[in-house]
């Protein structure tokens, strides 16, 4: 849903003209460019999660930290169960007719070109960063949904306490901590960096798995893990069988994996990899509102669940793999992946060290390069994955996707609530005396009363929100288009950009702003609202008016908006990097993914 009444000239109220609009500039704070970790995001304590929990039914919470005595029992119970079957004549004759390893083409196969053990070398280091990354994010808002809604008491999974009975709780608030070596960069609510780290890596892993996939299909390997028989699966449950009784198949990986590798090598790499894009993709608050036939079934909760379980699929994967290195004949197999030899030599070990040593370093540094150095991290970040987010956020989206029946029954309060006795006035006024100061290069610079705003051409839309955080919810709004705010002011043309003021501080002090793009301000979705389903718009909300442009990230939806103003570039207002998160907490001005 989304429509504007149509315009006259008689609705659309004159601009007062009777006395220059003020500035809020001089209450903005440039913040910092080295991270105290005692002072980041306004002081806020580091606080732990509990233990990854599941629901079990509609109100038991299952402890998975209970998997590892309970895995390690059914383990030793498979073992004992294979070993029995290996006596029994007729598993004897099974694993005789597939012995696991079958070999069409041994000529297109054969060895470890040193293509593959580079790629196969980038693929363990980037990963290192992209797990760290988005094990970090995930702790900003630790919990996840199968439903389109973030309702307290829905979540299937959690690393958190149940959420309070406090109304003004915040999604803020409910995030938590990890230890530097585990997430990157390891500080609560950190995830401005963190999904630096993890966009920026992510670019980069998938070019350097474009480049395999083109080697790959170039060359014989395809046939390594691509099965080309339904003879795949019985000999993938022979090797099984041989695995768990502990009587290892005999192996031949320098020519070709056996069919239970060759299986789990092709989940990952033609499913596990491509879930993690597309599922990644499907956060994207732009290709989410603009892609309705996708979005629509694939919500972005069902896409952070699917993700993390893609995750966990990885980090399942790399635990089983690595394991089975080093049981089923370590030398040989690290000369294959490393040294592209077959042979018992200790080359391959050696070159494995060389680089574990280089992957620690790079482990143990990335927190402190973080912290000493966020900015550098910040403009590499940007330089990665910005000409993406500048392709998507030209994304204009139509109206319609959603109706009443889909909005939230709960919707995340977020932000530093304004408690100055500016607000506190306003508020206990019922924003009599508010005044929308809109200035800065316009033809017509104006102030609105919240009468005067009411009075204009309605807009109405029904719409999802996504918190940079995680969360998301779905309200029906209502305002003024910001459409016709620019016909009311008429943007002068060197005006690029709009920046919204708050009447609120952040959490570090200075005046809440964010900058957006002037050509946003024309989409269909983008508006000012100062209802929100039916009703004004609450204390917690933004009262009495705030932002919604539909392609950008819930942060640069700026509440409790107490002035606009339109300029040609950024660089001199607050720290000059296109808002107040971007410049305290070094979030991105394009946050369209």
């Amino acid at each position: 849903m989304g429509t504007t009444e149509d315009s006259t000239p008689e609705s659309v109220p004159a601009p007062t003209g009777t006395r220059p609009a003020t500035t809020s500039r001089p209450h903005l704070t440039s913040g910092e460019d080295v991270i105290d970790p005692h002072t980041f995001a306004g002081t806020i304590p580091q606080t732990r999660g509990v233990a990854p929990r599941v629901r079990v039914g509609r109100e038991r919470w299952f402890n998975l930290l209970w998997l590892l005595p309970i895995g390690f029992v059914l383990l030793v119970a498979a073992v004992a169960v294979s070993q029995g079957l290996r006596d029994l004549t007729s598993v004897q004759e099974f694993i005789a007719r597939n012995p696991g390893t079958p070999v069409d083409h041994p000529e297109q196969t054969i060895g470890m070109p040193a293509w593959l053990r580079w790629q196969h070398f980038f693929n363990l280091f980037l990963m290192i960063f992209i797990i760290r990354s988005g094990i970090q994010i995930l702790t900003d808002h630790p919990r996840l949904y199968w439903t389109r809604h973030c309702t307290p008491g829905k979540d299937w999974f959690r690393i958190q306490k149940p959420v309070p009975a406090d109304p003004l709780w915040t999604a803020k608030q409910d995030s938590v901590s990890l230890p530097q070596q585990v997430g990157l960069p390891g500080l609560r609510h950190s995830i401005g960096l963190a999904r630096w780290w993890h966009f920026g890596i992510d670019t980069l892993w998938l070019l350097n798995g474009i480049v395999f996939y083109i080697f790959l299909f170039s060359t014989g390997q395809w046939r390594k893990v691509v099965p080309t028989s339904w003879d795949v699966f019985p000999n993938a449950l022979s090797v099984l069988i041989q695995y768990l009784s502990l009587n290892w198949p005999t192996e031949s990986g320098w020519v070709a994996y056996n069919s239970l590798q060759q299986l789990a090598y092709f989940l990952t790499i033609f499913a596990a990899a491509p879930a993690a894009l597309i599922t990644g993709l499907g956060m994207s608050p732009a290709l989410s509102t603009r892609f309705r036939w996708i979005s629509r079934p694939f919500s972005i909760q069902l896409a952070r669940s699917l993700h993390f379980l893609v995750l966990v699929w990885f980090l399942l994967f790399i635990v089983v793999h690595v394991t089975l290195v080093f049981t089923t004949g370590a030398l040989r197999n690290l000369n294959h992946i490393y040294a592209g030899r077959d042979d018992n030599s200790w080359l391959g070990f050696i070159l494995f060290a060389v680089s574990m040593i280089v992957a620690a370093v790079g482990w143990v540094a990335a927190t402190p390069l973080t912290l000493r150095h966020p900015r550098l991290i910040q403009r590499v970040g940007y330089a990665l994955i910005g000409p993406a987010q500048r392709l998507f956020e030209h994304l204009d989206s139509a109206p319609g996707e959603y109706s009443e029946r889909d909005i939230s029954p709960y919707f995340w309060h977020n932000g530093q609530y304004p408690d100055s006795p500016e607000y506190r006035a306003l508020f206990d006024s019922g924003f009599a005396d508010y005044r929308l100061r809109i200035h800065g290069l316009v033809e017509r610079p104006t102030e609105l009363s919240l009468e005067q705003l009411r009075a204009m051409p309605r807009h109405e839309q029904i719409t999802q929100h996504f918190c940079i955080q995680g969360w998301s919810g779905v309200a029906a709004w209502g305002g003024v288009s910001m459409a016709t705010i620019m016909e009311l002011v008429r943007p002068r043309p060197e005006a690029r950009w709009a920046v919204f003021y708050s009447l609120g501080d952040g959490p570090e002090q200075g005046r809440y702003y964010d900058a957006h793009a002037i050509e946003q301000m024309s989409y269909r979705l983008t508006m000012l609202a100062f209802d929100m389903n039916g009703e004004p718009l609450s204390y917690g909300h933004g009262a009495p008016l705030r932002l919604r442009n539909e392609t950008q990230l819930g942060f640069k939806q700026v509440k409790w908006i107490q002035g606009i103003e339109f300029v040609a570039d950024f660089d001199d207002i607050g720290g000059g990097y296109g808002g107040y998160n971007e410049d305290h907490e070094f979030f991105g001005y394009r946050q369209p993914i």
